[in-house]
């Protein structure tokens, strides 16, 4: 029995004269650059310039030093334990050279503010072992320095609260479920098309982990510039689009790829946008995907 087999046939492009093709060239380097309000990352492209109350941000100190970058994290977690040692250790040796302890380190009669504090390395040493609650057992305060008990109990408050701010910074900025985002993945395209006789905008949305996102839901927002009856012009307007807030579809059970469909129907703000108009317009849709870690509880969005 024969089957009839296609052969493929290879089309050959027409060739365009030289003027052509050179206008075609142009046309390519000369394509309009489109800047992103959200990058694919997540990151919000805004940057914040001209701010003149700076010291906003330091009313809120514990919010900015999560927002720093891991370097300037690193960098003050060091710099503020670092500070701290060298300021009691620099109080230590003061006390120490006062009472003229520095002048009997060979007196055995002598009682001290400190035993063995014989400068300003060990008066460091000693600030490090107190507020580390470190105790070699060395370099011990004695009973005969009020000056010094009572500074042995401020560096121990100031110690626990630095330790406290400092170390919450650190676990807030650890446990930040950012890179959870890595494994969230959203096709590479949206489609326009019927679905059950409406006309649809549907994409993607998939989780590549075993752990699941708990509780999780979806927005959509359409990101458009807009001039009201007015005349007033709003850049960057936000518009929400309904990915199924009525019929409880934006509440995710996440466990295979699902898709998303958004009906463009009288309330959508793409009914008055033609397929012919739609690649001319300067707009972008930003897709919000919220829920729970399953893992750690931590809210991911």
């Amino acid at each position: 029995m024969e089957q009839d087999v296609e052969s493929p046939i290879s089309t050959r492009q027409p060739k365009l004269p030289k003027q052509a093709r050179e206008d075609l060239i142009k046309q390519k380097c000369t394509k309009r650059k489109i800047q992103r309000y959200v990058r694919k990352d997540g990151k919000c492209n805004v940057h914040h310039g001209n701010v003149r109350e700076t010291y906003r941000y330091l009313s809120d100190i514990f919010t900015t030093l999560v927002d720093l970058k891991w370097r300037f994290n690193l960098l003050i977690f060091v710099m503020v334990y670092t500070v701290t040692w060298l300021f009691f250790g620099m109080i230590w040796w003061l006390i120490a050279y006062i009472r003229g302890d520095l002048d009997h380190l060979q007196d055995k009669s002598w009682s001290p503010c400190v035993d063995n504090l014989n400068g300003f390395v060990s008066a460091f040493l000693f600030s490090i072992e107190t507020e580390t609650t470190i105790g070699y057992g060395h370099r011990v305060i004695t009973d005969k320095c009020p000056e010094g008990i009572i500074l042995l109990l401020v560096q121990s408050v100031l110690g626990s609260i630095v330790n406290a701010f400092m170390v919450g910074c650190m676990f807030v900025k650890i446990s930040q479920p950012k890179k959870r985002a890595e494994t969230l993945v959203f096709s590479t395209n949206a489609v326009i098309s019927m679905r059950d006789g409406k006309l649809c905008l549907m994409f993607r949305v998939g989780d590549l982990r075993n752990s699941h996102i708990v509780e999780a839901s979806i927005r959509a927002k359409l990101i458009k510039s807009k001039q009201t009856k007015e005349g007033e012009f709003i850049p960057l307007n936000q518009t929400d689009i309904n990915v199924g807030y009525d019929t409880g579809d934006d509440r995710l059970f996440l466990v295979s790829p699902l898709i998303i469909s958004h009906e463009i129907n009288q309330h959508s703000p793409f009914w008055d946008i033609s397929k012919a108009q739609l690649p001319k317009e300067d707009l972008e849709i930003v897709v919000i995907l919220e829920g729970m870690v399953e893992a750690t509880g931590n809210i991911q969005n």
